[in-house]
C-alpha cells in the first residue's frame, strides 16, 4: 500500500494527514500523539475512526497541524484520519458515516457586525 493523503478540517483549524502501513504510530508536528495532546480525551478523539474499524495497529500517521485551538484541532484530525480510512477501503464508509466522523462540522465564529461590541451583543439601550 502506497500512502495515502488526507484533509480534515474544523472552526480555524487544518490537518493534512499521510496515512501508510505499519504498528500504529502517531506523529503530530513530528511529536508524538501523547505529546501533543496530553488530555486522554483529545487522544481519544483522535483514535475514534481507528477504534471503530478495529485497525489502530494498523497504519502509520504523520500529521501536520495548523490553526485553532487544541479541541478544534483534535476534531480536524478525526475527520482527516476517517477520510483517509475512506480512501483506503471505500467499504468502511457507512460503519465511520453512522458514527458521524465523515461529516465536517461547518460551524464556525461569526462575524463582528460594524456599529455593535460584538457578533450579537448590542450597546446598552438608553431611552433618555
Amino acid at each position: 500500500m502506497e500512502s495515502v493523503n488526507a484533509v480534515g478540517r474544523r472552526k480555524a483549524a487544518v490537518a493534512r494527514v499521510i496515512v501508510k502501513e505499519g504498528n500504529g504510530q502517531i506523529t503530530i508536528n513530528k511529536r508524538p500523539l501523547d505529546v501533543y495532546f496530553p488530555s486522554s480525551i483529545l487522544q481519544y478523539i483522535v483514535k475514534q475512526p481507528l477504534l471503530t474499524l478495529e485497525s489502530t495497529e494498523k497504519y502509520d500517521i504523520h500529521v501536520n497541524l495548523d490553526g485553532g485551538g487544541y479541541k478544534g484541532q483534535a476534531e480536524a484530525l478525526r475527520l482527516a484520519i476517517a477520510r483517509a480510512l475512506v480512501k483506503i477501503n471505500p467499504e468502511d464508509k457507512h460503519a465511520l458515516r453512522v458514527e458521524g466522523f465523515m461529516t465536517r462540522d461547518p460551524r464556525v465564529v461569526e462575524r463582528k457586525k460594524p456599529g455593535r461590541p460584538k457578533a450579537r451583543k448590542r450597546f446598552q439601550f438608553s431611552k433618555r
